[in-house]
């Protein structure tokens, strides 16, 4: 269970989610993921609700493959330490706002004076260049700037924010995709150590491109429009018998043709009213009415039984109560238990994609701070008495 990236080392100097959430998906696949935090401080995601004895739940997950330790890359020492730890690094993930480190006296010139090969990504809310690089960046505001807040929500409501870290996330996604890439490049491609400039706003717009391409085409904004936001008629949710929501779709006319067989409607199949999805969406009210109709007649559970047998694409819309009781959701490993330091277990997603020779894994989670101090400062060649000093200094 090492994973394809063993051998591979990894510096994670970030705060909270989108940097470290990358560097925790390098470790799911064996990487050696070093975490470097605030002494006396920490992460402040160790602060994040909800808690358990008095420990965040949020922190197992962010922390997830890594080992923790404590310096503080303010002090001129804890940089003389920072730059020896990061000699033998392949990849240091940062998340400062730009000119942070710079400011410090850690600028990328003296990165590169002790690691020429070594790959840096930078993730800040607006990227390294540009007049808003200076400016504080987090998710929410940076999921607005990007365009996918004013999308989302009802016609006749205000815009809603994702109720999750969504862009923090996607853009931790980015950046491994980065990662891997800037890596092959250098090892596989003889190429050299580079800097990956990653904002959150552009992780969001990246995913926006059909409606990019619409406006510049057609001078079209797209506006909110709640569950009606697909392009394929008829698609959104509805409610069967037992009082239970789902999500139906028919995103190819194939898909409708069976559903219309499957409703005792086939007349639709040739009737050029709805025979092609582009007549179907002059008739969306209508056709959504119908389905919303006839889903009323049924259970959920007898409802998924006739789509799936008919190849209609249903789903019912879970909560995660309903998540941990799926069998699917078993059979595939999509969540696994872990050793806790202080909850004892502790259940977290599983590893995306699975590797049919090399298959990651997840080996621990919620390291307590600087936990790992003295494994790791004396593998750097301090001895015990040094590590002492450092840290009644505060360096560490």
């Amino acid at each position: 269970m090492a994973g394809p990236l063993k051998g591979l080392k990894v510096l994670d100097i970030a705060t909270v989610y989108a940097a470290p959430f990358a560097a925790a998906l390098l470790g799911d696949y064996g990487a050696d993921v070093i975490k470097v935090e605030i002494p006396g401080k920490g992460d402040p995601v160790r602060g994040f609700q909800p808690m358990k004895l008095d420990v965040s739940i949020p922190w197992a997950t962010v922390s997830r493959n890594k080992k923790t330790i404590t310096l503080d890359l303010r002090k001129e020492k804890g940089q003389e330490v920072f730059l020896r730890l990061l000699a033998d690094q392949d990849v240091l993930f940062e998340n400062f706002r730009p000119g942070t480190l710079e400011k410090w006296g850690i600028p990328i010139e003296r990165i590169r004076d002790v690691n020429p090969n070594i790959i840096v990504v930078r993730i800040s809310g607006y990227g390294q260049t540009g007049p808003h690089r200076e400016k504080a960046g987090f998710g929410t505001s940076a999921t607005a700037f990007g365009g996918y807040t004013y999308i989302n929500g009802d016609r006749d409501r205000p815009p809603l924010s994702p109720p999750i870290s969504l862009v923090d996330y996607l853009t931790g996604l980015f950046a491994t995709i980065g990662a891997v890439v800037a890596l092959y490049h250098r090892d596989a491609g003889g190429g050299e150590g580079q800097e990956i400039d990653l904002s959150l706003y552009e992780s969001m717009f990246r995913l926006l491109e059909i409606m990019v391409a619409t406006y510049d085409q057609l001078g079209t904004v797209m506006e909110r429009q709640g569950n009606d936001n697909s392009a394929s008629v008829p698609v959104g949710t509805f409610q069967t018998a037992d009082g239970k929501w789902m999500v139906l779709t028919t995103s190819t006319d194939r898909t409708f043709y069976r559903l219309a067989e499957l409703m005792g409607r086939e007349e639709m199949i040739t009737d050029p009213r709805y025979s092609t999805n582009k007549e179907r969406e002059k008739r969306r009210v209508e056709l959504m009415t119908m389905v919303a109709d006839w889903v009323r007649k049924y259970t959920a559970s007898d409802i998924q039984i006739l789509c799936d047998n008919h190849g209609v694409p249903i789903s019912p819309i879970y909560s995660i109560e309903d998540i941990f009781q799926d069998p699917q959701y078993k059979a595939r490993h999509s969540i696994v238990e872990v050793e806790h330091a202080s909850f004892g277990k502790i259940k977290l997603p599983g590893v995306v994609p699975k590797f049919s020779k090399t298959p990651g894994s997840v080996r621990n989670s919620g390291s307590k701070l600087g936990e790992h101090n003295d494994e790791v400062y004396s593998k750097l060649g301090f001895t015990p008495e040094e590590i002492q000093i450092l840290e009644k200094e505060g360096v560490i």
